[in-house]
């Protein structure tokens, strides 16, 4: 039995594909430095199983040994002005939950350690962030000489480093066999009762019930519901002490300590496996006529001999033009992140510019990839004496 044939957080064999695109871009925030290694940026498929007895969502057709996760992966959302709100908010509530003064937090899966340093700066805490694609030169804070960062993969390896918290954001979806890693953290813990663990993941409801095709993309290669999310942790053998959602409902995030599984809080919303199984049929039926609505809404702007450009060049960028197959009815895509100026979008080879390209470009049209952004981006174009219709996915 293949890996993909297996329900990877409960190991049952009783998966349904509900949705498949082949060959899309392996990797989405692997910086290209020319259009011709875009376009010849390596492929795999997407064929994403619903498991009907725990409800986990996974690529049945994913294979992890193409990535590359290096310092060229370039995912931080630190330059927008709303995510660096929400993020200090979190570290905020974090420190005022867990009173992290004096304590030591390790991150895994830090990024380029933005949120560990906040967190360490807000609290007082220390911290040891472990991330392959960690880039010492970005960390500039006081606080950098009481944190340790570690370039690797978080294992076994480093099991011997302690931490009265523990975090792991947006990383777990990039990891198939979840129940197998989330056992690894909570081994770890034995003995250690009172450390705090706190993750942070893609909320997989909001993508069955929008039918958010441009938030599927190879490198997240599983997708939880809050009823998921609970049963894996609580299988792992963790008390769950919170599950909320986040960042306008777009993100699942889940507290919880080692402990015995049947205490701590259950919450009503955890009983989804049903209505899942209701959305992932809704979305089998509706996403096709949403891929004709989007690639309708381009072709009238082609048509009537307007410009477009994307605005964020991320997964979801990604996602969106290979899932649709646009190629030449957007000739440039804008992203705030200066370390992708210049850069090609990974599969479609369209090229990576700064805001104030559009000063010089003019586009009538921009398409934002994430709603949330609209507010900032509306406000950046305004400062630039811009005023282009602005729609969102």
């Amino acid at each position: 039995m293949s890996i993909g044939e297996q329900c990877q957080a409960c190991g049952s064999t009783n998966l349904d594909v509900f949705f498949k695109v082949q060959k899309v871009p392996v990797h989405s925030c692997l910086m290209v430095k020319s259009r011709e290694e875009a376009l010849a940026f390596p492929r795999g498929d997407l064929a994403i199983g619903f498991c009907n007895e725990c409800g986990f969502m996974q690529n049945t057709a994913f294979d992890p040994s193409v990535h590359n996760y290096s310092p060229d992966y370039e995912e931080t959302q630190g330059f927008s002005p709303r995510f660096r709100d929400f993020q200090t908010e979190l570290c905020a509530t974090q420190d005022a939950k867990y009173d992290l003064s004096g304590k030591t937090v390790l991150e895994l899966g830090c990024g380029k350690g933005e949120f560990l340093v906040q967190l360490c700066e807000i609290s007082g805490a220390s911290g040891i962030g472990i991330d392959p694609s960690y880039r010492p030169e970005r960390t500039t804070s006081a606080v950098a000489e009481r944190i340790e960062f570690i370039v690797d993969f978080y294992s076994e390896k480093f099991s011997h480093l302690t931490a009265d918290y523990v975090c792991c954001r947006h990383t777990l979806e990039h990891i198939q066999p979840v129940k197998e890693f989330v056992q690894m953290v909570r081994n770890t813990l034995e003995g250690r009762p009172d450390t705090i663990v706190f993750f942070e993941i893609p909320d997989g409801e909001r993508v069955l019930v929008d039918q958010a095709f441009e938030d599927i993309y190879y490198e997240h290669c599983t997708y939880f519901t809050k009823g998921s999310l609970a049963r894996l942790f609580r299988s792992c053998g963790f008390e769950i002490l919170d599950l909320y959602k986040g960042f306008d409902d777009q993100y699942l995030m889940i507290e919880c300590k080692p402990g015995d599984p049947t205490q701590g809080k259950r919450f009503p919303e955890e009983d989804d496996l049903e209505q899942t199984k209701g959305q992932v049929a809704e979305f089998r039926s509706k996403v096709e006529e949403k891929f004709k609505r989007f690639r309708a809404d381009i072709q009238r702007i082609v048509d009537a001999g307007e410009k477009v450009v994307l605005w964020g060049s991320g997964s979801k960028a990604v996602s969106y033009l290979t899932t649709l197959g646009i190629t030449t009815e957007v000739e440039y895509v804008v992203d705030i992140n200066p370390h992708k100026w210049g850069k090609f979008v990974a599969g479609t080879g369209h090229e990576i510019v700064s805001p104030e390209f559009l000063k010089e470009y003019k586009p009538e049209n921009v398409l934002v990839m994430n709603a949330i952004y609209v507010p900032e981006i509306t406000q950046s174009l305004l400062d630039m004496g811009l005023s282009p219709k602005i729609d969102a996915v």
